[in-house]
């Protein structure tokens, strides 16, 4: 058996910039299992109307797909900075979304859950249809083995 006594350092990734579409694959991830230590997605571009809604699943390579949030709030006419945060106190939590105008800004959750997702893809849920706006992802995460990454 293998051992390791060295401590592995949170990592980070971003997506590119998008319009939202349902099912989307945002992160994919490689070489072992994460531990979700943030995870924000920010409006980069004004949204339309449409009251779209977004949350997040886990489509692990093995085994079966399965959302890892609620459902946010409407999402119609985001503005340039509105920020959409997950908030691990439990699998059905929704999104907290903080709209630009009070400067996007989070609350960091103060729980002592985690969320750990095997290797595989995190996909956007988008209820109702696809936002207009362009949406930037931002992940960190603690790998739970040597050599895994996220992009």
């Amino acid at each position: 058996m293998l051992r390791s006594t060295g401590f592995i350092s949170p990592s980070s990734a971003t997506s590119a910039t998008a319009v939202m579409v349902n099912a989307d694959i945002v992160f994919t991830i490689a070489g072992g299992p994460i531990r979700i230590v943030d995870l924000i997605s920010e409006c980069i571009s004004a949204n339309g109307a449409t009251a779209s809604t977004m949350q997040w699943q886990s489509n692990p390579t093995v085994g079966s797909a399965a959302t890892i949030t609620g459902a946010s709030a409407s999402l119609a006419n985001a503005t340039a900075g509105t920020t959409v945060r997950l908030a691990p106190t439990a699998l059905s939590t929704a999104p907290v979304v903080v709209a630009a105008a009070s400067g996007g800004v989070q609350l960091g959750t103060n729980v002592a859950n985690n969320i750990t997702v095997q290797p595989g893809t995190l996909k956007v849920v988008i209820g109702v249809g696809s936002t207009t706006g362009t949406w930037k992802h931002y992940i960190t995460y603690i790998p739970l083995a040597a050599g895994v990454s996220v992009v």
